[in-house]
């Protein structure tokens, strides 16, 4: 069916706050739980799972951390969803069907980069009061 607990929102956020450190070494997990305001162990556990499957790499030692394996444009939060959740809409039938095919591609049409581009527009964005 369709089901997205909270591993895959926690980790995109954790993948997009690691985007905008840019290139210039491994993150600290403990620092990347802190900015996104994820408990530590439950982001060590997703991003084993990232690790595993290529998404993520990982260093060990004083000036450890973690970093991106591929750029941030080439990761779909479709990808993050079904290596965290399972597959969208496996054995779903009907309508349920239907609607796992549009989800899956809404998710399959954004990437980490374009979740982090869209946030800082947000953010950017003037806000007008009345």
């Amino acid at each position: 069916m369709i089901s997205i607990t909270t591993k895959s929102p926690y980790a995109l956020r954790a993948l997009v706050a690691l985007h905008r450190h840019g290139d210039v070494g491994p993150v600290p997990i403990a620092e990347l739980a802190k900015r996104g305001e994820i408990p530590v162990q439950f982001l060590e556990q997703l991003f084993a799972t990232l690790r595993r499957a290529g998404v993520l790499r990982s260093q060990r030692g004083v000036k450890g951390g973690y970093s991106l394996a591929r750029p941030a444009s080439e990761v779909t939060v479709l990808e993050l969803v079904e290596l965290l959740d399972g597959p969208i809409g496996q054995d779903a039938r009907g309508v349920f069907a239907a609607a796992a095919a549009a989800a899956r591609l809404v998710l399959a049409d954004s990437t980490v980069a374009d979740v982090a581009e869209a946030e800082a527009r947000a953010a950017g964005a003037p806000m007008y009061q009345i």
